[in-house]
């Protein structure tokens, strides 16, 4: 399959108003009111045509296969069984059959089942896994099987941002950039103040040699600042956030490799980092989040849902933790990258279709993504009915972090972004593990980048 680089167009004024709540402001939310792609075609019952999926009673018994990796994740499990369990009892013709793996192999899994003729129907992982979907023929339009109610609910530019040359093909439960997270105890152990944290990356460095001389009451490092560099997809979507927080950019908006001053300013605060002591070494987001929890890191960076890692491990950390805003770095103003929590659709017959219409229907309900937001992890709701969601308003965490959704940029869609993000690791490594001047890995990885950008 061909397929164009699309820009992922991501959350500006039209989440403005979720982070001027959640700062505590009065001020009305500057909410889009163009309607997606998909809502602008006439419907096809109006054409005398038959009813779209969503719409389709369903009389007769019908299996659905929904490929979750959260059900198998502390934190997570609960409240998704429980979702679940209250999906049947609401639907007794709907039979939901949970395909399940660990993260990193979710993927994998699903394609690897459709390859076998057993597809499933509906997915949940990250907006970057929507190309492999598309390319590997499996995922349908969303506004094929999701009710034109919801479509045209979903903020037009996050519904943009899971659209492939027009067409969505999934829609996020929730969105989030990457946040500053910071531990206030440590803080102020360290002389710092807890309700002042770094605004940049100088601010940052000033305050790192205090925090790294702290050690646990047990004797343990405590390393300063953390940011992934490990060999998964994610990792590099963090460190593109990194980029981005220079004011340098990956790919231009033609999808072309595209090396500026701020992407070579952000490898070389990786290199510092790690010369430094101050970044723990080849982590993953949930080593990361395992050292926060236990006090052994000061601050890192992590998705506004990181914190449910975070709260799983140790429960008290809901007393230390605060968040702040990406830093700034070079001349950049701190932009991030978006993040979200994304319910992709499958291409199966029309029964399967309408059942898993209606279990997205109930996922995305007010009342579960209030639930998930409340007793999981706080984030930003993807509907726009959802502007004035109680729970987001009142987040004490997500305060920290207003404005910073409203500074998110562009990322450029490819069918290999995943690949892309692992070479950006690749490179981290390079400069960290390896020892590798800055010039030389940046060499290093635009040879690399040749072979899987198309």
């Amino acid at each position: 399959m061909k397929m164009k680089k699309q820009t992922m167009a991501l959350v500006t004024a039209a989440l403005m108003g979720l982070t001027t709540a959640c700062s505590g402001g009065g001020g009305q939310a500057q909410q889009s009111t163009a309607a997606p792609a998909q809502a602008a075609e006439p419907a096809k019952e109006a054409a005398g045509e038959t009813k779209a999926p969503a719409d389709v009673e369903i009389t007769e018994p019908v299996t659905i296969k929904f490929a979750n990796y959260a059900v198998l994740e502390a934190g997570y499990d609960v409240y998704w069984n429980q979702l679940l369990e209250e999906f049947a009892a609401e639907n007794p013709n709907i039979t939901v059959e949970l395909v399940t793996a660990p993260y990193g192999e979710i993927v994998n899994t699903v394609i690897n089942m459709a390859g076998g003729g057993d597809m499933v129907d509906l997915m949940y992982g990250e907006l970057d896994w929507i190309p492999t979907m598309v390319e590997a023929g499996m995922a349908a339009p969303a506004a094929d099987v999701l009710s034109s109610e919801l479509m045209a609910d979903i903020y037009p530019s996050i519904l943009e941002a899971c659209s492939i040359d027009g067409v969505a093909y999934g829609v996020p439960m929730y969105v989030s950039p990457f946040l500053l997270y910071y531990n206030k105890d440590l803080f102020e152990k360290a002389g710092l103040d807890p309700e002042a944290p770094p605004a940049t990356y100088d601010e940052m460095l000033e305050m790192a040699p205090k925090l790294a001389a702290l050690t646990t009451e047990d004797g343990n490092k405590v390393y300063a600042f953390g940011l992934t560099t490990a060999s998964v997809p994610v990792s590099g979507a963090c460190l593109t956030s990194s980029v981005h927080n220079f004011g340098g950019t990956v790919l231009d908006a033609d999808g072309n490799l595209a090396i500026d001053q701020g992407f070579k300013d952000a490898v070389a605060m990786w290199k510092t980092l790690h010369e430094s002591g101050y970044n723990p070494e080849n982590s993953k987001l949930k080593d990361l989040r395992n050292l926060f929890a236990l006090g052994q890191l000061a601050m890192y960076y992590d998705q506004s849902w990181g914190f449910n890692g975070v709260k799983s491990i140790n429960p008290d950390a809901a007393d230390f933790i605060a968040s702040a805003a990406p830093l700034a770095g070079g001349s950049g103003s701190g932009e991030s990258v978006l993040q979200a929590g994304t319910l992709m659709v499958m291409n199966n017959d029309e029964a399967r279709k309408a059942a898993t219409a209606k279990l997205v229907d109930f996922i995305l309900s007010e009342e579960k993504i209030s639930e998930y937001f409340e007793s999981v992890t706080p984030a930003y709701p993807s509907r726009q009915s959802m502007e004035e969601l109680q729970v987001v308003k009142d987040s004490a965490l997500l305060a920290g972090a207003a404005g910073s959704v409203g500074k998110v940029k562009p990322v450029t869609f490819i069918p290999t972004l995943s690949d892309l993000n692992l070479e950006l690791c690749t490179l981290a490594q390079a400069v960290t593990l390896s020892g590798k001047d800055v010039d030389t890995a940046i060499a290093e990885f635009e040879a690399a980048a040749a072979n899987v950008i198309p």
